[in-house]
């Protein structure tokens, strides 16, 4: 009651003040001109202005809190849309691909579209037809035969047409993975690829029927007695089935979910499959034909068996069956590899949390924490572990899938420009093949030679091609996601527990063109620090030795290039092309604008930056040895103690290299005949041709892996034309290679040689070597004897080779430092990223 008569004074005294004033103002009014010499001073009491400043507060805080409300209701408004179109591409892949196919048979019909078609759209097309009638008469026939009965419950599973869509792609994509010369993919892979694949989408297919009958039958007691998160859950997909055809949370089925079918089940149904389709897929050779002449039809796909490479010494042959295509079906198939499946693509949202062995990853597609390639030790052994003993592992693996990152689109612009034009610029594949030789010689050396350069030649084709699809897939995903405001990367670890991407192609892991393409899609003001890490990141990126500079003379080396550096960010491809002599052009090209941006703004420290900074160890297998044995010499040799500017152990390797040959060289040929390989040598020895041995030296690299690695560097170079003689070189300098690592780094092979003995300890007791990490995964080394398992389908008898009981103990042992000793390193480096570096970024 007091409180509303204060306000009626208060709105009295408010009303009486207003009108003295008004009569004042109505005074000056009559002043001329409005000047006067006596100043008039309006003043409010001083509570007045209290009052109006605080109901402007108020009012301003209900305002903020308005919008605060309303831009979650955005936040979440748009999540659940990202959402939906996840789970859509997540569950109906398939099934788009097959209303696809429908929809381009109608508009054939009736706009006669064919000539417009991509070619390997126009096979697919003239297939799915025939193929799905065929698994349709296969679905209705009475399966009586013995070899039929394990597939005969699972060929009815799906739809017709979702299968045959299914067996195309999947065999499409393996044919692209191999050569144009090759042509052919092995039965048995191509059967268990198809019948897991088929499998996981009947899982899909059964969750929505699932998810229907439960909502169907379910009674109103039942559903008083539902949780409320279950209940929630329920309505939730309930809309979903309404608006798109998705299929229950995983949580809900898990205990329901069957036993997978087996790789028995799953390789005889992929059989079925690959017989029909060779039996119902045709291509015609675009040739003029007269009316009278039938036409050329002959089959896309050709069942032969071919002989694998004799043992010496053994004369037993050995024979398995592929599957192979006709030459006209791989013509022109890597320009077209935009029109095939990519399953597990970066999602929308943010992956769900890792909680178990397959409780993390995608929405629904089939995640699982680690890719143990079929070893059922690892797998129990990781199942087996508890949850808290792993949430660190957990926590490392969500702070890298919730990292959100987007395409660069001056980057993707460049690229396709580029590949437009052929490619074999900044590291790109050339989009056209090497001309294979022609003979021109009857005498027999001649006709020798000649074959030796034909199968050359074939083999670079064979590995152009399979390069070619490579990249065509990365930009493929480029191309899709371009647009997107973002977008994620779920991680799982392999056996050893490092972690990578589960999306296999265009990734921030891969090559120099995916992580120019890739940037971070939540930018940060550059700061002063930011600043010189972003000169410092360039001149890195630059390479040819400046990498190996110190931080200030590689500042000074981009500031002494500006002129280059703003040419290459604003005309990349018709300017002086500066940013091309980089060691990875496109990351460099990258961070040239960047840095250009910055450079243009009036203020660069407040640029916001969205360009990644990677960090590279100096040999980091060497590193953790060197820390491993406390040994002053390698710790220096490898950057872990302070020094004036960066070691480069590449490097001294070479020297000590070069010393070598440059004595072996001055030896005499007739007694040495090293001497002439080393005078061959003696001016190719540099850092990039001992590089990848001394960095996989303790990972296992063996003599035969360092001659390999070595020659195809030597290759490179180009300055030995004869192969048998580049084949001796490479031998000679393999082991020289070796030598030269071996007197550095003595203390580290004393390490590995110790891991060596306690594993040949433990494998002589028939027990793998396994260890458990600093961050609790427990690894075990999957190296056990295979057990051949035979089994007879449709197509052929087929061989799938199964983990056995008894461990292989050439391998546990690693004699050679193939596998211990590399693994352990892999888990020590992997544990500093994950636990120490990912925590950091988490916090901060």
């Amino acid at each position: 009651m007091n409180i509303s008569v204060h306000s009626e004074a208060v709105c009295v005294s408010t009303d009486e003040n207003l009108t003295e004033n008004l009569e004042e103002l109505a005074n000056l009014k009559k002043i001329p001109n409005g000047f006067t010499n006596k100043r008039v001073f309006i003043q409010d009491p001083p509570w007045v202005s209290s009052l109006f400043m605080n109901c402007l507060f108020v009012r301003d805080k209900q305002v903020q809190g308005v919008r605060r409300k309303f831009r979650e209701f955005e936040r979440k408004r748009r999540y659940a849309m990202l959402r939906r179109r996840q789970i859509k591409a997540e569950t109906e892949a398939w099934e788009q691909m097959v209303e696809e196919y429908r929809e381009l048979e109608r508009e054939m019909c009736e706009k006669k579209l064919a000539p417009n078609l991509p070619y390997v759209k126009k096979l697919l097309l003239g297939w799915f037809e025939p193929l799905r009638q065929a698994i349709e008469k296969e679905q209705k026939a009475e399966m009586t035969q013995k070899h039929r009965a394990a597939y005969a419950p699972h060929i009815g599973s799906l739809p017709a047409d979702k299968m045959a869509v299914i067996v195309m792609h999947k065999l499409m994509g393996l044919l692209m993975m191999g050569g144009k010369e090759d042509r052919c993919v092995q039965v048995v892979q191509a059967a268990v690829q198809i019948g897991m694949a088929v499998e996981n989408e009947v899982r899909i297919h059964n969750f929505l029927e699932k998810t229907k009958k439960h909502q169907k039958h379910m009674t109103g007691a039942q559903s008083q007695d539902m949780s409320r998160e279950t209940m929630i859950l329920r309505k939730r997909v309930k809309s979903l089935i309404q608006r798109n055809r998705v299929f229950e949370v995983r949580k809900l089925i898990k205990s329901e979910e069957p036993d997978s079918w087996g790789k028995d089940t799953q390789a005889k149904l992929g059989c079925r499959l690959l017989e029909l389709l060779t039996e119902t897929a045709y291509v015609q050779p675009p040739v003029d034909q007269s009316a009278d002449t039938p036409p050329d039809i002959r089959p896309a796909f050709r069942h032969i068996f071919r002989i694998a490479t004799r043992d010496p010494g053994k004369s037993i042959v050995k024979k398995y069956g592929v599957i192979e295509c006709d030459p006209l079906v791989v013509v022109g198939v890597d320009r077209t590899v935009k029109q095939m499946m990519i399953p597990y693509v970066p999602m929308l949202v943010p992956p769900k949390k890792w909680r178990g062995y397959d409780k993390g990853g995608y929405l629904y597609l089939p995640s699982y924490l680690m890719r143990t390639h079929g070893s059922r030790r690892q797998q129990d052994a990781v199942r087996s572990v508890p949850t808290k003993q792993m949430q660190q592992v957990y926590e490392a693996l969500d702070t890298l899938g919730s990292t959100k990152w987007r395409v660069n689109k001056r980057i993707i612009s460049v690229v396709e420009s580029i590949w437009a034009g052929g490619g074999n610029i900044a590291g790109l594949v050339d989009r056209k093949d090497v001309p294979i030789p022609e003979l021109h010689s009857d005498d027999i050396m001649e006709v020798k030679k000649w074959k030796w350069r034909v199968r050359k030649s074939q083999k670079i084709n064979q590995e152009l091609h399979s390069q070619r699809c490579d990249t065509e897939l990365k930009l493929s995903v480029a191309r899709k996601l371009k647009d997107e405001e973002g977008f994620y990367y779920p991680h799982n670890l392999d056996f050893r527990g490092r972690a990578y991407p589960m999306h296999p192609h265009l990734n921030h892991l891969s090559s120099d063109l995916c992580r120019g393409i890739l940037e971070f899609a939540e930018g940060r003001p550059l700061g002063k620090s930011g600043l010189r890490w972003l000169k410092i990141h360039l001149a890195s990126l630059y390479a040819g030795g400046i990498e190996k500079l110190c931080y200030d003379a590689r500042i000074a080396f981009v500031e002494n290039h500006l002129d280059d550096i703003l040419d290459s960010a604003h005309n990349p491809l018709n300017g002086n092309r500066w940013w091309l002599n980089a060691e990875d052009p496109f990351q460099c090209l990258a961070a040239c604008i960047n840095l250009s941006e910055a450079l243009k703004s009036s203020s660069p420290h407040t640029v916001i930056s969205h360009l990644p900074i990677h960090q590279d160890g100096s040999c980091n297998g060497l590193q953790h040895y060197a820390a491993l044995g406390r040994d002053s010499m390698e710790a220096a040799a490898v950057n872990l103690v302070a020094g004036e500017k960066p070691a480069d152990v590449y490097t001294e390797i070479a020297l000590r290299v070069g010393h070598i040959i440059k004595a072996d060289s001055t030896k005499d040929p007739a007694t040495d005949p090293n001497a002439l390989l080393a005078k061959l040598l003696i001016d190719q020895v540099d850092r990039k041709l001992v590089k990848q041995t001394v960095m996989t030296s303790v990972y296992g690299v063996t003599y035969v892996g360092a001659r390999e690695q070595i020659k195809r560097r030597l290759e490179e170079k180009g300055l030995i034309d004869d192969d048998r003689l580049l084949f001796t070189a490479s031998c000679y300098a393999a082991k020289v290679t070796l030598a030269a690592l071996r007197e550095l780094f003595q203390a580290a092979r004393g390490t590995m040689s110790w891991l060596g003995d306690c594993a040949k300890v433990i494998a002589s007791e028939n027990q793998p070597v396994r260890w458990t990490t600093p961050l609790g995964l427990p690894v075990v080394q999957p190296y056990f004897k295979t057990q051949r398992h035979v089994i007879r389908t449709s197509l052929q008898v087929l061989a799938l080779q199964r983990e056995g009981d008894t461990v292989e103990v050439r391998k546990q042992i690693s004699s050679k430092f193939c596998a211990l000793t590399g693994w352990f390193t892999y888990d020590d480096d992997r544990c500093c990223l994950q636990g120490l570096w990912t925590t950091i970024c988490r916090r901060t």
